[in-house]
């Protein structure tokens, strides 16, 4: 990143044996976080995910990539490219800003969807990108409708019919009103649908019933529509089965390193880095408090380094005494509360001499990845991805 410089150290650390190792440490001369991101790693887990599908089958499903919220908070402009040229051709958006975005970073020929489907005066946008909007409701087919009337063009769009998330979609009642047959150039004012597809409610748990329903009730919404492609597999939902596969697939966190199946090995590959530095260290006694409100008190004299980073980096406010972080493998706990700008580790068993301003800390890593560290704050990997900041350095690993 401009102005801001490296240099390697060698710190002279004793270990247990005696014997005096050289140890190469990075020390940035700057106090920001760094969040790496591997997008080699990410178009490994897009081939791996289409690869459930049997994707060397011709008529095995293909697999899109949802790059939602800025890619998951991990940047689109960078991460949409390197997709596409690893030869994804289908994307997901939540909104038509995010569309419009991702039309300016790959070529055309890819289709993009906007699952939140065209808002009140969005439409012409929608048109103008050439995005293909997910039709939820009436309202926004006629919205949808009055657009292709108006301007004497045949409109795609994706229809989503609601299964069981109760959240978006066209109710049962709405949908069966949609009967194949009628749903024409004359009766619909030009649209031309693309994709038939729903959402699942807990294809993270395999053995939840929900699944099966809601695969059977998306059969029915399908024979209402024969020949038209479908999509039902989120990321979770690639793993239940071939069953569930249909046409397209839509993975989104799986994508990131989340792990899209509860209780079992991750077949993910880990994403992403995040290293924070050391800003100050200090000695204190028994019995000293930590932090705000003094949440942790020291039983024995400790070493404590303060790092630069806090829950206005996204690092949330809930590792709080929870947190594990690692220094060159050795894990440290967090103690104390997390500021906006700052946390506070134990260091006591680390080496002195390497604990200095500058030393880099991780925060999450492949060892302890984002899954673990949404187990620590209480959340899903989903927020701990989509929280992290701006204020980090970014760095991007090329495929």
């Amino acid at each position: 990143m401009p102005g801001v410089e490296a240099v390697a150290s060698i710190l002279f650390v004793i270990g247990t044996n005696g014997f005096a190792t050289l140890i190469p440490m990075l020390i940035e001369h700057s106090t920001a976080a760094t969040l790496t991101v591997d997008l080699g790693a990410i178009v490994q887990n897009w081939r791996l995910l289409g690869a459930q599908a049997g994707s060397s089958h011709p008529s095995a499903a293909v697999c899109a990539a949802v790059v939602k919220a800025d890619a998951y908070g991990l940047g689109v402009a960078e991460v949409g490219p390197a997709l596409y040229e690893a030869g994804c051709r289908d994307f997901f958006v939540a909104l038509v800003a995010e569309g419009a975005q991702l039309r300016t970073l790959i070529p055309r020929d890819a289709t993009v969807y906007v699952l939140h489907g065209p808002q009140p005066g969005a439409e012409i946008d929608c048109a103008q990108h050439a995005l293909i909007p997910v039709l939820n409701s009436p309202d926004q087919l006629q919205r949808w409708s009055s657009l292709a009337n108006t301007r004497g063009e045949h409109l795609p769009a994706a229809l989503q019919v609601d299964t069981g998330m109760r959240r978006l979609g066209f109710e049962a009642r709405d949908f069966e009103a949609l009967d194949g047959d009628s749903f024409t150039l004359a009766t619909l004012g030009g649209i031309k649908p693309v994709l038939l597809m729903s959402h699942l409610v807990s294809a993270e748990d395999p053995a939840n019933p929900i699944n099966r329903i809601q695969l059977e009730q998306f059969e029915i919404a399908r024979k209402r529509w024969p020949g038209l492609r479908c999509s039902l597999a989120n990321s979770s939902g690639i793993f239940l089965g071939r069953g569930w596969h249909f046409d397209l697939l839509r993975p989104g966190a799986a994508l990131y390193g989340v792990a899209p199946v509860t209780n079992k090995p991750n077949p993910m590959r880990p994403v992403i880095r995040l290293q924070a530095p050391i800003i100050q260290i200090r000695e204190i006694a028994p019995g000293d408090g930590v932090g705000y409100n003094h949440t942790w008190c020291a039983g024995r004299p400790t070493r404590i380094a303060t790092l630069s980073v806090g829950y206005a980096d996204g690092y949330l406010r809930s590792l709080s005494n929870r947190a594990t972080v690692r220094f060159m493998g050795q894990p440290a706990p967090l103690i104390g509360r997390v500021s906006m700008d700052t946390v506070t580790i134990d260091v006591t068993e680390l080496p002195e001499n390497a604990m200095i301003p500058g030393a880099q800390f991780d925060l999450i890593d492949s060892v302890h990845d984002i899954n673990q560290v949404a187990i620590d704050a209480g959340t899903n990997a989903y927020e701990i991805l989509t929280s992290l900041g701006p204020r980090y350095r970014r760095r991007y690993l090329a495929p």
